[in-house]
């Protein structure tokens, strides 16, 4: 039989026991699994209508699924993990987060939950027979038949990740619980807003550099609407952050028709472990497990992928491609309508959000193929209402068609959809320098503005 890959829960719900009195009782009896089962027999299961043999296997499989979500071992010791629960027992709240955090980064958890805002994504209801195809995809199987996504929705529901009785996921909540918010909050809280603008955009670029200050300085100012002061660049920002031990500087080479020479910036170890790791490992939680090893890849080394003849590597790396580029103006990852694999690596669809100032939702298509046309345009412009999509980007390893350009026009024209087009060169560019992308959409910008400018009189 194939091992589960979420951990089996019959039993151990919090809708048949207390949290708080099994890991007493474990604490207790401990070493002896036989009394402690014998416990928990006695303590919830000793009235049920139905044989003794019967109650003694469900006292079992409360046992068993303790074990499996790491609370205790097989001689019903509590395990590291299990004390820190038991210590957490005077506070409710945090003893429950704690369990959620193990539970979304320890046991697929958050893969779960993936999977399940995929599902709504697409406008489909949840059921445990799609849920099981569906994890299935991504790699995460349980036996035919079991209730494993509901026992672990239950413990996440104490949680408050899910609302009562529903799939239905709170966003802030898990992101509470997961504590991804605090990395950055504990690193910048205090600093300018220059200073926290700039290195967030550095952190943005998913390596240390080296990158020249200026481009890091104006992508910063599109990404967060900071204003800097550029003659004041290195006295107001440079030489603070290099003092505290984040970046370092070396001066850069003149450049062509300026005077100025900006620096180049690299990240210090210190701000990589601080918040560089951190933060591609928090993106890579929300990731498809297969996809997570190419998150961390330059961009160049995804589009090689792209070109592989392997199409599931493709896909994967259509993915990836489309998390880099959003990653470096930290919009956030919702979900994935359309993976590349199942197109042969052809195209894949994404969504982000954006809520620094108003909130946005951008609809990512991702094409490997020669050229765009109108109708890829105007199928992503169709499904831009049952999306609620602001946004719409369409990158591709091609070229985008001249008549697909002119519908682009034609659809900003009359509408207050912005439709963002990267192009091959624009790749090339950006995998150049990252920084890069901040020409590319200030050039959309721009041509998105002079399209929509009011005739007024």
């Amino acid at each position: 039989m194939k091992h589960s890959d979420l951990p089996f829960g019959s039993e151990f719900s919090p809708s048949q026991i207390a949290l708080p009195v099994v890991l007493d009782l474990a604490n207790r009896f401990g070493g002896d699994w036989r009394a402690f089962e014998a416990a928990v027999h006695d303590q919830y299961f000793k009235d049920y209508d139905t044989s003794e043999y019967n109650r003694r296997k469900l006292a079992n499989n409360c046992k068993l699924g303790m074990i499996a979500y790491g609370i205790i071992d097989r001689g019903a010791r509590l395990t590291e993990f299990g004390w820190k629960l038991l210590s957490l027992c005077g506070h409710e709240e945090t003893l429950y987060a704690e369990l959620a955090r193990h539970i979304l980064l320890k046991l697929h958890g958050l893969t779960l939950v993936q999977t399940i805002q995929d599902i709504e994504t697409r406008q489909e209801s949840v059921d445990l027979k799609k849920l099981r195809e569906w994890l299935e995809e991504r790699g995460i199987h349980y036996p035919r038949g079991g209730k494993h996504p509901s026992m672990m929705r239950l413990w996440l529901e104490r949680a408050r990740i899910f609302a009562k009785g529903s799939w239905r996921i709170d966003e802030n909540q898990l992101e509470q619980v997961l504590g991804i918010p605090s990395v950055e909050v504990d690193l910048l809280a205090g600093l300018p807003a220059e200073q926290n603008a700039f290195l967030k955009t550095l952190a943005n670029m998913g390596s240390p550099g080296p990158f020249r200050s200026n481009e890091l300085e104006r992508l910063a100012a599109l990404t967060y609407g900071v204003k800097f002061d550029e003659k004041a660049l290195p006295k107001k920002v440079l030489y603070p952050l290099q003092k505290v031990g984040y970046i370092d500087l070396v001066r850069g080479t003149k450049m062509v028709g300026r005077g100025a020479k900006p620096f180049l910036v690299t990240a210090t170890e210190k701000l990589v472990k601080q918040l560089i790791v951190p933060l591609l490992d928090a993106l890579e939680k929300q990731a498809h497990p297969e996809l997570r090893k190419l998150l961390r890849k330059p961009l160049a080394e995804i589009l090689d992928d792209i070109k592989s003849e392997d199409k599931h590597l493709r896909g994967l790396a259509l993915e990836a491609m489309g998390f880099y580029l959003m990653r470096l103006i930290e919009l956030n990852y919702i979900a994935t309508r359309l993976r590349g694999t199942a197109t042969g690596g052809a195209e894949v669809d994404l969504i982000f959000e954006g809520t620094r100032l108003i909130f946005s939702r951008w609809q990512i298509q991702c094409k490997n193929s020669s050229r765009v046309s109108l109708d890829d345009v105007a199928k992503e412009v169709g499904l831009t209402h049952l999306l609620k999509s602001n946004v719409v980007v369409i990158v591709s390893t091609g070229e985008i068609g001249a008549e697909a350009r002119r519908y682009s026009q034609h659809v900003m024209n009359t509408s207050n959809l912005d439709i963002i087009l990267i192009d091959r060169a624009d790749l090339k560019r950006i995998e150049t320098s990252p920084t890069c992308i901040a020409d590319v959409l200030e050039r959309e910008a721009k041509h998105a503005m002079q399209i929509k400018k009011l005739e007024l009189e």
